[in-house]
């Protein structure tokens, strides 16, 4: 396991040590739910914008009857 040093001012320590507190984690475990969720949200960003522009060169869309259909449900 490795460590990293995150420099801080007295305010920022002061805000995140108490914010630890209240939540009940260590500020090892805040920061690195703070960055997880950074890192995932960006993620879905980017598929979402891949996504979007994927539809925008092919928006043909099925209603959910015609769905059924062309899988053999119906």
């Amino acid at each position: 396991m490795s460590t990293i040093t995150v420099r801080l001012n007295k305010e920022e320590e002061t805000f995140f040590k108490n914010y630890a507190q209240i939540q009940g984690q260590s500020l090892s475990s805040l920061f690195k739910r703070a960055l997880e969720t950074v890192i995932e949200d960006e993620y879905d960003l980017k598929l979402y914008k891949q996504s979007f522009q994927e539809y925008l060169e092919n928006s043909e869309t099925l209603s959910h009857a015609d769905f059924k259909k062309e899988l053999g449900f119906e």
